[in-house]
């Protein structure tokens, strides 16, 4: 098996590819995708993975991550990388001053169209707490969400595949390469 991961961040597609080595060949590529919005992570990963496909014609994933602060009402949820790229943790750090509850969960959808431009859709979730930075891996929010204890910075990208929001959904998504089991309907393609 071979697919594209499409995404213009290389540690997403190292992630990706690390997780399938072995399995599936997992070939990286850049495309400017519109910026698609809407409060479910899967339905913003299932329209970039459409456009994604028609332009490519070829097996696909795309992903789209959310990050839901129970104390900011859910923010920044799909709006993340945004959040990130702007106020970054710092910003969510400074707006959590003096909250109590400092839950949070990291919901992950992607979006796979395979040859013929169907495409399904897989989650993972994975709940923990906003903390002071720490760690030196990772990429993203990783330094400041904590599960049992431990930020994603302060794990080998190895140990947090087997726990992460992006993990859970590639477990989804290879169970459904290896054996046809999905999660989620197909949706056709519309070109």
């Amino acid at each position: 098996m071979t697919f594209t991961v499409v995404t213009s961040n290389e540690n997403k597609a190292r992630e990706v590819a690390a997780f399938f080595a072995g399995v599936a060949e997992v070939r990286h590529t850049f495309l400017e995708i519109p910026e698609f919005r809407d409060n479910d992570v899967g339905v913003i990963a299932e329209e970039k993975a459409r456009y994604a496909w028609n332009v490519l014609r070829c097996p696909l994933i795309v992903d789209d991550t959310g990050f839901f602060v129970a104390a900011l009402n859910g923010f920044p949820g799909p709006y993340a990388a945004y959040v990130l790229d702007t106020i970054g943790m710092e910003g969510i750090l400074r707006l959590l001053e003096g909250a109590e509850d400092r839950s949070a969960y990291f919901e992950t959808a992607i979006a796979f169209a395979d040859g013929e431009g169907t495409i399904r859709v897989f989650r993972g979730v994975v709940e923990g707490t906003v903390v002071a930075p720490r760690g030196a891996e990772g990429f993203g929010y990783d330094p400041i969400f904590s599960v049992d204890g431990r930020t994603f910075a302060e794990r080998t990208l190895a140990e947090k595949a087997t726990m992460s929001h992006r993990g859970r959904a590639l477990v989804a998504l290879r169970r459904f390469l290896v054996s046809g089991e999905s999660s989620e309907g197909p949706s056709e393609p519309k070109s």
